[in-house]
């Protein structure tokens, strides 16, 4: 039987949900990545490191460069989580940018999180709100389709997380550990 280790960082909850889906689902250890002593990863044969997505960058990806050379020989699967719908075009560009320069094969993973800027910080709050400012001046036919659904969460608290989205992952898993 493989072992799985489930790492996350959550700033609002959204990946933690996913975490918590993700131990309900199968038999593995989950920890919260800043805590885990990369050390121990030679016990696992799996690695699922799950983080949310802010400014295009994937919140575990610094520890899991940190980390590489614990990870090298391993089954490593990132779990991007982020607020917008998905697409595939913008899924493209976001493992190109953040899967680049890793010394080792990543196998990358989408689910819709949640927003709410009533639980945001200061600084995330008026981030998103300059980039609706932003956003409101162009033209609709201009708007990528991330765009449109940022606006459309304007005022309002929105949660999408959805145990569906663990589905490819877990298929993933089953192929995998069966070969």
């Amino acid at each position: 039987m493989s072992r799985i280790l489930v790492l996350y960082r959550s700033k609002y909850g959204s990946t933690k949900k996913y975490a918590d889906m993700l131990k309900e689902e199968l038999a593995c250890d989950v920890f919260e990545i800043g805590n885990f002593p990369f050390h121990q990863a030679e016990h696992y044969d799996f690695i699922i490191a799950a983080g949310g997505i802010y400014a295009g960058g994937i919140s575990v990806m610094k520890d899991i460069r940190r980390n590489q050379r614990f990870l090298s020989d391993k089954n490593v699967v990132i779990f991007a989580v982020g607020a917008s719908p998905f697409y595939p075009k913008t899924f493209e560009e976001l493992k190109k940018q953040n899967l680049k320069d890793l010394s080792f094969s990543v196998t990358m993973f989408y689910g819709r999180g949640a927003y709410d800027e009533s639980v945001m910080s200061f600084k995330d709050r008026t981030l998103c709100r300059m980039l609706k400012k932003s956003l409101q001046k162009s033209k609709p036919e201009t708007l990528e389709p991330w765009m449109e659904a940022f606006l459309e969460a304007d005022g309002k608290s929105c949660d999408w997380t959805d145990r569906a989205y663990l589905e490819p992952l877990f298929d993933y898993l089953n192929v995998r550990s069966a070969t």
